[in-house]
Formats: C-alpha cells, structure tokens, sequence
C-alpha cells in the first residue's frame, strides 16, 4: 500500500472489527468538526453504496441510495449543527472466503459517554477482502422505532 496512507487506516482495513469501529468514528464528533472523510473513503471500494430506510408520516417506507460523495452531502448539515457520536455496541460477522457481512448494533449519543440516547439502530455491511484488505462495498441501516426492535441474535 501507499507509505502516504496512514498506519491507522491500512490497520483498519485488515481486521473486520476494527473496520466497523472506524467506519463510527468516521462521521462522530461534536457539532461543527471535520468529519474524517478521507478515511472514510478509504474504507469504502469507490463504488460502494449506503441505504438508509426512511420513515414516511403515514409510517410507510422507503429506502434512500447514496454513494459516498451524496452520503457526505447529505450528512454535513446535520453535522455541523449537531453533536453526534455512533457507537457499536455488538456486532456478528459472517464470513465465507472473501465476502463477509456484519450485523452491527449501534447507539448515537451526542458524546461517547452521555447518558443521552439519540437513536438506536442497526447497519447491514457487506465487505469483500481485496488486494490485502477488507473494503466495504454496502451497507444498509435501519434505525430502532415504535414496532422495530432488536432481535437480531
């Protein structure tokens, strides 16, 4: 790999959970902070797509696709205006040869450590193992709601 690319992000894509704990820590912070979007990028194959399952009034739904560069868009209000910190608080990983899936659990606090539950929720993430690293190539979210609950494991 590039010796111009951090240790911490080549470490991140070796190992599943650490990907998932990188992936978090990507878009947390307090309102008004960069968010680290190069890494992010780095984690993800260039083509890689996200889907957040929107609720509609009525209590229909439907699903929003974004690639990386509209994911970035859409979130960068929110954050700068927003403390928002995702955390994974348990993850099953699947695996079979090169592909691997991950269940993760996760919880959004606007700090790590505040007693302050935003939302609940959990990410779909398929990775592919490639070139001497895991890259996420999709992940699909849904966040916890009236009726939607965890029974995941």
């Amino acid at each position: 790999m590039n010796t111009a690319i951090p240790q911490e992000w080549i470490d991140d894509v070796r190992d599943i959970p650490r990907l998932v704990r990188a992936i978090y820590a990507c878009i947390s912070g307090p309102a008004g902070a960069p968010r680290d979007w190069a890494r992010f990028r780095f984690l993800h194959r260039p083509e890689a797509l996200s889907l957040r399952t929107v609720v509609q009034p009525d209590g229909g739904t439907h699903a929003q696709v974004f690639t990386q560069d509209r994911y970035i868009e859409d979130v960068t209000p929110f954050f700068a205006a927003n403390d928002f910190h995702e955390i994974d608080i348990g993850h099953r990983i699947e695996r079979f040869g090169q592909v691997a899936h991950v269940w993760s659990l996760y919880e959004a606090r606007p700090a790590p450590d505040s007693s302050v539950l935003l939302k609940r929720g959990a990410n779909s993430i398929q990775l592919c193992f490639e070139q001497d690293r895991w890259w996420v190539v999709s992940t699909i979210w849904d966040n916890e709601r009236e009726g939607l609950t965890f029974d995941l494991w």
